[in-house]
């Protein structure tokens, strides 16, 4: 039984102090993503009005 509440012991341990270091991470990763993808979109919307300008010339 001692066994158990040990290895619980640590399991919880473990988790709670690694816990923050992965949402930081997690939270980065889809800061860099989300602001990817606001370029992406805004290159985009620049590229179809420039080819629907260079059509009516």
């Amino acid at each position: 039984m001692k066994k158990y509440i040990y290895t619980a012991t640590i399991l919880l341990l473990l988790a709670s102090m690694s816990s923050c270091s992965v949402v930081t991470g997690i939270f980065k990763a889809g800061a860099a993503a989300g602001i990817i993808a606001v370029i992406v979109v805004i290159l985009l919307i620049i590229w179809i009005i420039s080819f629907f300008r260079t059509k009516k010339s």
